[in-house]
């Protein structure tokens, strides 16, 4: 079924509008998967809190012209798809190659990470950076390390200090004049 001109512009109108303020996606090539593999696909795209199109070639380079995909969709083969997110790039990023070695009909062709071309190497490598909530995990808790520290060390001498006090006054080493008795 062959798709009206003013269907395409549409479609391209659209895309355009939701690629404009994106700078982070990947461009992939989604061979033949059944609709349930799409769905799939589509549903661990979704999880990661990303949207996914299949598009186009021409109707792609038309969408991504003045966006930060317009240096990756220039020169397109075969099909295409484009995933892309304003939130958490690596999550994108594990959730694609995850299901890409479990199908491998899904190949990157190029990314765009930042506003910056990244190629299907280097979607790899992202992939295999640790997410966003465990960064700020270990960021905190090494933030939080040397508090902990300096918090222990503290409550350390006064607690000595109350110690040496209450073996003072167990003792009577202390007098109501201030004097100790012999």
């Amino acid at each position: 079924m062959a798709v009206s001109k003013a269907k395409k512009i549409s479609q391209v109108e659209s895309l355009s509008e939701e690629l404009k303020d994106v700078s982070n996606g990947f461009i992939a090539e989604y061979g033949k998967l059944t609709v349930a593999q799409d769905d799939e696909l589509r549903k661990s795209v979704r999880g990661a809190g990303a949207k996914y199109r299949v598009v186009k070639n021409t109707l792609a380079m038309r969408a991504t012209e003045g966006t930060a995909f317009a240096e990756v969709t220039r020169e397109l083969r075969g099909r295409t798809s484009i995933a892309y997110t304003s939130g958490d790039i690596v999550a994108l990023a594990k959730a694609l190659t995850k299901y890409a070695k479990d199908n491998p009909e899904l190949s990157f062709k190029a990314g765009v990470v930042d506003g910056k071309s990244v190629d299907a190497k280097q979607i790899q490598v992202l992939a295999s950076l640790p997410s966003k909530e465990e960064l700020y995990g270990k960021l905190l808790f090494l933030m939080n390390a040397p508090a902990t520290r300096l918090a222990s060390v503290l409550a350390g001498v006064g607690r000595k200090v109350a110690v040496v006090v209450d073996q003072g006054v167990k003792e009577n080493k202390f007098q109501a004049g201030g004097e100790a008795s012999a």
